[in-house]
């Protein structure tokens, strides 16, 4: 929708002033002229840039792929009921309880039901809001006259997606866990324990041992320059953040994830998954071989991947097979391009892609437990080491204390 100011003359001869919302400038004088029968100015307003601050308050929310399963999920149920687009959008809209997400849906119903199409509306109201995958399956589904379908496509495809994140982010919890917690063991012991000990230790006449030495020196360190070390992390951290945004730190931090030694094998069946799936949809919704490699690249996680997938289209433009397009992307699996083949033979490639996406799906799942399986005892390992580092420092001392006296 877009604001427009606008001057004109009531029913009574009096100037009028005012704003009105309008999918277009003739929609809006037809508004106007439902109680002005005369316009005497009518310009759009420039949206307002505003200070930083502003704008991270004012900035659009962006759904969650649980969220667009549940709005999928939704729309597939009120379409086969026979409801049409903008009353679903509507009723959509008045069950949402994040007051910008229902705000953006109430303006979508409202450019539906002024003509527009459902993915024009949802594109020009929802502009960083809902991903392209999301606007452009209803596209082609609105194009082709399945509409309905390409919801329920998009149902499964964006659970499975969430589904997956959480499994990656359940699966992470207790490494992360367990090594926040040695973190935090470290840091009271460095700077509560140790010093207490180094006053009594320091206090006899004696040569303290090497290993107690050497932890009461890692001790003084920790205490002298701790809020130098928080602000070094701090920043390594945020330095990081920000070179990864870069198309040149995307591109690194892409090809380090797949060369990981246990979790590259992970991030590349992830990729191939996210390819299936994607490509899976888009086909299946209608778009062309050329069109869906273009969005599927776009929403691709990994940047080199991204970058490849990219320059497929330009291939199957010139007539090659996705199959040979596929086998250019050295990252790939050979699994992926000779399934895809089989795909392009038999004519039901988007099928194919969807049974693709969940073998690697399962793939990225059982390496997921592979590597947790492997990192437990390694966990355990580091723990036992350090505990013992601390607990063989301080009793190497108690136990020639007894020559000190």
């Amino acid at each position: 929708m877009i604001t427009f100011q606008y001057r004109a003359i009531g029913p009574d001869g009096k100037a009028v002033r005012g704003v009105v919302r309008a999918q277009d400038e003739m929609t809006a004088v037809q508004k106007i002229k439902e109680t002005c029968p005369v316009i005497t100015a009518i310009n759009p307003v420039k949206e307002q840039t505003g200070s930083f601050l502003t704008m991270e308050i004012s900035r659009k929310p962006k759904m969650k792929d649980g969220d667009l399963s549940i709005l999928c999920s939704q729309f597939e149920i009120m379409l086969q009921a026979g409801m049409p687009v903008a009353r679903c959008v509507s009723m959509i809209a008045e069950q949402t309880q994040n007051k910008k997400i229902a705000k953006i849906l109430s303006e979508v119903a409202e450019d539906v039901s002024e003509g527009s199409t459902v993915a024009s509306a949802f594109e020009r109201n929802g502009n960083g809001v809902f991903p392209v995958t999301f606007t452009e399956s209803i596209r082609a589904g609105e194009e082709a006259g399945t509409l309905e379908d390409t919801f329920t496509r998009m149902h499964h495809y964006y659970d499975k997606s969430a589904k997956n994140r959480e499994k990656l982010q359940q699966a992470m919890t207790y490494p992360v866990f367990v090594l926040a917690v040695a973190a935090v063991v470290l840091i009271i012991v460095m700077a509560k324990v140790i010093p207490t000990l180094a006053q009594v230790f320091s206090s006899m006449d004696g040569q303290l041992p090497a290993l107690t030495r050497a932890m009461i020196a890692m001790s003084d360190f920790f205490s002298k320059w701790w809020i130098l070390i928080i602000l070094v992390i701090l920043g390594a951290v945020i330095g990081f953040r920000v070179y990864f945004r870069t198309e040149k730190g995307a591109m690194a931090k892409g090809r380090l994830d797949m060369k990981l030694p246990v979790l590259g094998k992970i991030h590349v069946a992830l990729g191939a998954a996210q390819f299936a799936d994607t490509m899976s949809v888009m086909l299946g919704s209608g778009l062309t071989v050329n069109r869906a490699i273009e969005v599927t690249a776009n929403v691709l996680n990994n940047a080199v991947l991204r970058d490849e997938v990219r320059k497929m289209r330009g291939m199957i433009e010139a007539g090659r097979s996705l199959k040979d397009c596929i086998r250019q992307v050295e990252e790939f699996p050979d699994t992926l391009r000779q399934m895809t083949g089989i795909g392009e033979e038999t004519g039901d490639l988007d099928e194919t892609l969807r049974v693709i996406g969940d073998y690697f799906d399962n793939e990225a799942d059982h390496l997921t437990k592979q590597a947790l399986n492997r990192l437990e005892p390694t966990i355990l390992i580091f723990l036992a080491f350090f505990a013992g580092f601390i607990v063989i420092s301080i009793y190497l001392p108690m136990f020639t204390m007894y020559n000190l006296f």
